[in-house]
């Protein structure tokens, strides 16, 4: 979930070949080091947020950043799309953090799943189907891009901020000095929620900020300390910068969930003397867990709810998509249709091995998924571009439950057939919003195209390396980890959810506490509900978002608080000076992103290193 806002910049963007070459040496080393960059603090992001802000826009003020080190003579907006196109297929196969997650959840579930990956496993399996991703939305360009001229917002944020980025040598002075001060803006906000963090993880100079958020101390609810669930403010940039890229409409959402999970139905549940995921009953002594495990149905039932109904309701655009396929065709300028059939032949071949050899997945299971990913591919690049809403989350549940239906009662099957959905899907929703940026700017789609290719195994590098680092670093909820029990570690509600689901296709809903499934019952009723509502264009800023109240259920309250006041300062500055708020609210949003990720990154690689 992003705010899938255009560029405030507004930037007149004009299409013309490149006058140089765009895969240029020193385009190639800025696209490695950025798309290490992006690929390691990202699943940081996700984790934390609970969502995959748009980072095509940062991979860019990076890519200035960089290019401008070491070739700024040179530099040029061509190969800084070269460098943003490689991080942002980074970023998108380091999102499958998400996947990783839920595996570590599930094991600690009460449903017999063992299979535990490594980061060798992690990075051959997630390398493979991503690059499966990115070959199979190849040919789908001209159809998406040039015929149809789908908007895909994100793709056309980056392309103005890489005009601002490099502007017209008959420019105004302004719209030059605007490219050097937005980089500031980024680097100014990247130092200081770096620098936040820093204080944060340091215990020996602010033992006060240790724990990095402002618990409600002495407020109870039917004798239950909010502190104890996780109820407060955080001390993060980050999280003031989501809520202020993401807009108020999503902040109060995730609000309104967190209101309702941490401190209306704890009263309820100990008023009433319900019972608890174990069977125990709910008092004043029930901890934050054990909400949690209550909390996360109707968090679950209104996120797929509200996700299957969302693609329901573009089956318009689903038709059109199939039907218009038949008058694709391919350009020169393309990656060569003979090269996407030999890789999408050989990637399919090496990914029915791997997860027989890795996962013991049968081979008809490892094709089936392969096939069924195709149509659902369509469709997440259909709804992408019109809505500029990304599905993947809603497909892969999808692919839950078509492999719940092949494969009874076979979880493994279950996540790696998803997990396979959800690796080509992040993969070629990628790749299809940099084709637009380059369609915008000129740029060539087969250099763009290798681009994407060359970055994809460096973020499942990254993301396999990381994430295990991250976990023993900060901890994961769900996991039994001690250090979750006032909801400051890392949270993930997308693998909650994941993890969730495939929970109740292995058990069924018997399995649930009678209340838990009451309450998953009337909030996929309300996520249909309003999804159904937010459709209109005249409701829908009078209407919550579902996926937003779903994501405010599971993430920590602190984080989701924070957020909230990101997205009411962001209102204020906006009200109080537009014209400073269009230039520098994205870089600066963007940088206090970057910067606790980065840092937090790093923190936990020390930590390891030093233990």
């Amino acid at each position: 979930m992003s705010s899938h806002e255009p560029s405030p910049y507004s930037a007149e963007v004009t299409a013309r070949p490149p006058p140089r070459g765009e895969l240029t040496p020193a385009a190639i080393i800025a696209s490695v080091i950025v798309a290490i960059i992006m690929g390691s603090s990202y699943p940081y992001m996700v984790l934390k947020l609970g969502f995959g802000p748009n980072v095509s826009v940062v991979a860019a003020f990076f890519g200035f950043v960089v290019l401008k080190a070491i070739a700024w003579k040179t530099y040029d907006r061509w190969q800084n799309n070269i460098v943003q196109t490689a991080g942002t297929s980074a970023a998108q196969t380091a999102f499958m953090c998400v996947l990783l997650a839920a595996f570590d959840m599930l094991r600690h579930a009460d449903v017999g799943f063992a299979l535990e990956l490594n980061e060798w496993k992690s990075f051959v399996w997630l390398s493979i189907a991503g690059l499966l991703g990115v070959l199979l939305a190849v040919p789908l360009r001209r159809h998406f891009i040039v015929d149809e001229k789908l908007p895909y917002a994100d793709g056309i944020a980056a392309a103005e901020t890489l005009i601002v980025l490099d502007p017209e040598k008959d420019a105004s002075a302004e719209r030059k000095q605007l490219a050097v001060q937005a980089a500031w803006a980024l680097m100014i906000g990247l130092v200081l929620s770096g620098l936040v963090m820093l204080v944060r993880e340091d215990a020996k100079v602010t033992d006060w900020l240790k724990e990095g958020w402002v618990p409600a101390v002495g407020v109870t609810v039917a004798g239950l300390p909010l502190v104890a669930m996780g109820v407060g403010v955080s001390y993060s940039l980050l999280s003031i910068g989501s809520g202020m890229l993401i807009g108020l409409r999503v902040d109060w959402s995730m609000i309104l969930g967190g209101v309702l999970a941490w401190i209306v139905t704890p009263y309820f549940l100990i008023k009433y003397g319900v019972s608890t995921a174990g069977g125990k009953v709910f008092s004043a002594s029930s901890s934050r867990t054990d909400v949690l495990f209550w909390v996360m149905w109707p968090a679950t039932g209104m996120l797929v709810a509200g996700g299957l109904t969302a693609l329901a309701l573009k089956w318009r655009l689903l038709i059109e998509t199939f039907t218009s396929l038949k008058t694709m065709t391919i350009s020169g300028a393309d990656f060569p249709l003979s090269w996407v059939g030999i890789g999408v032949g050989v990637c399919s071949v090496l990914l029915c091995t791997v997860q027989y050899l890795l996962f013991d997945i049968p081979i008809w299971m490892t094709v089936v998924a392969i096939l069924l990913s195709l149509p659902l591919m369509l469709v997440g690049l259909r709804v992408l571009g019109e809505t500029s809403w990304g599905p993947i989350s809603a497909l892969s549940n999808m692919m839950q439950g078509l492999f719940a239906a092949v494969a009874p009662g076979h979880v493994a099957a279950n996540m790696v057939a998803s997990g396979t959905t959800g690796t080509v899907a992040t993969s070629s929703e990628a790749i299809m919003q940099d084709y637009k940026t380059g369609d915008m700017i000129g740029s060539t789609p087969r250099a763009m195209t290798w681009a994407q290719l060359m970055a994809v195994p460096i973020g499942a590098a990254c993301v396999s390396w990381i994430y295990p680092q991250l976990v023993s670093t900060y901890g994961l909820d769900g996991t039994g980890d001690a250090r979750c029990a006032g909801g400051s570690c890392l949270s993930s509600p997308i693998s909650r959810k994941w993890a969730g689901f495939a929970t109740i296709l292995k058990k069924g809903v018997s399995a649930l506490p009678t209340s838990a499934l009451w309450a998953l019952a009337i909030f996929s009723v309300l996520g249909v509900i309003l999804t159904v509502l937010e459709a209109k264009p005249k409701l829908r800023r009078f209407v919550p978002s579902p996926t937003g109240i779903g994501i405010g259920i599971l993430v920590p309250f602190s984080v989701i608080a924070t957020m909230f006041l990101g997205g009411l300062a962001g209102i204020g500055w906006k009200a109080a000076d537009k014209r400073s708020y269009d230039k520098f609210m994205v870089p600066l949003a963007s940088g206090f992103i970057a910067g606790e990720a980065l840092v937090a990154t790093i923190v936990a690689i020390y930590f390891i290193a030093a233990g």
